[in-house]
């Protein structure tokens, strides 16, 4: 991961995760006190530490100092924990969560709990990515323009052939192109639920078994669900658009 993270891509994550640490912790104690829980040293091991805590003159944490000593990985997580947006790896973070808040109340707790588990917990975060998709796409069939309903018990691929099928995606007056990149939603879909039910903790596993944990891979799960969610609310809202308010303020005037 450390190879995938430029010098200059730290120097701006270093900022945004040094203001997000003060934002939460207001004091220099508080703040000693969460970077010390990311700290890991070996004194047996040529005195080995996983970054170099710097303390200015007055003793407290120079936190700057502090965060240019982490790796790119570390650094990394402590961003994701922190909530800071991640553009470089995850481009239409700051976009779906925005979507997601205003949108998708329930996508938007379950996609929040996946970001924050990509590096900590990949199989955690492709499972929750999987619901937070799930739940996107229940909400928009929910409305009452649109014909085919949901019991609740669909997974994500039957979701996703319902809602196309809805939208006329995969229509044959459609251009093949068009028609090929419908059908490939439903392959990403139908991926993404594969990868949770086989390859990850959500079903059960045996030593034997194979579970996403690179967490490469689970980055690249992560982005196919901002981009199919992203695309499906954006074409529902334009095939449905929400009906124009009637100003009712004058409606008892007699004339």
């Amino acid at each position: 991961m450390n190879d995938l993270i430029s010098r200059k891509y730290q120097m701006k994550l270093v900022k945004s995760v040094h203001d997000a640490i003060w934002e939460e912790y207001k004091s220099y104690k508080e703040v000693g006190i969460y970077i010390d829980k990311w700290y890991e040293s070996d004194q047996w091991n040529n005195n080995w530490e996983n970054f170099h805590i710097y303390l200015k003159d007055s003793g407290d944490i120079d936190l700057l100092r502090t965060l240019h000593s982490m790796s790119g990985s570390d650094l990394l997580k402590v961003a994701i924990e922190m909530g800071v947006d991640t553009p470089d790896f995850i481009p239409m973070i700051p976009t779906f969560k925005n979507v997601l808040k205003s949108d998708f109340k329930t996508a938007y707790d379950t996609f929040t709990k996946a970001f924050k588990q990509i590096e900590t917990d990949p199989s955690l975060a492709v499972g929750l990515a999987n619901s937070a998709l799930e739940s996107i796409i229940k909400e928009i069939l929910k409305d009452e323009r649109i014909n085919s309903k949901v019991k609740g018990n669909e997974t994500l691929y039957k979701l996703t052939s319902i809602i196309l099928k809805e939208f006329n995606i995969l229509d044959n007056n459609h251009p093949i192109e068009i028609k090929t990149i419908g059908s490939s939603l439903l392959s990403i879909s139908q991926s993404i639920e594969k990868l949770r039910s086989e390859k990850t903790d959500f079903h059960g596993k045996t030593k034997d078994d194979y579970l996403i944990n690179d967490t490469v891979f689970t980055y690249f799960v992560i982005n196919s669900v901002t981009t199919v969610g992203l695309f499906l609310n954006s074409y529902f809202k334009t095939k449905f658009p929400q009906p124009t308010k009637i100003d009712n303020e004058h409606d008892d005037l007699p004339f």
